[in-house]
């Protein structure tokens, strides 16, 4: 596409590139690592790879350890005051 109009008619038409976000920038850097990675090796190793993988819980261990105690803590308390109580 020419454009021999002014110059600011030309820059409108012709498509300019727009910057990437942060989180664009993080997910595309995370996806080249992981292509990265992958270059020269077969599916079946690929496979084996994501297997050995840990998955991480989606909440942290002291959520758990809090949670529980909400939860089993009462229990735990009752059965005090049971033994030990009046």
């Amino acid at each position: 596409m020419h454009c021999y109009s002014s110059r600011v008619a030309c820059s409108k038409l012709t498509p300019q590139p727009q910057a990437q976000t942060l989180e664009q920038r993080r997910r595309n850097a995370k996806f080249a690592k992981t292509q990265e990675n992958r270059m020269g090796k077969s599916e079946d190793q690929i496979k084996a790879q994501k297997a050995k993988e840990v998955q991480k819980s989606p909440i942290s261990l002291i959520w758990i350890v809090i949670l529980g105690f909400i939860v089993f803590g009462g229990l735990i308390f009752e059965a005090f005051e049971h033994f030990f109580g009046k």
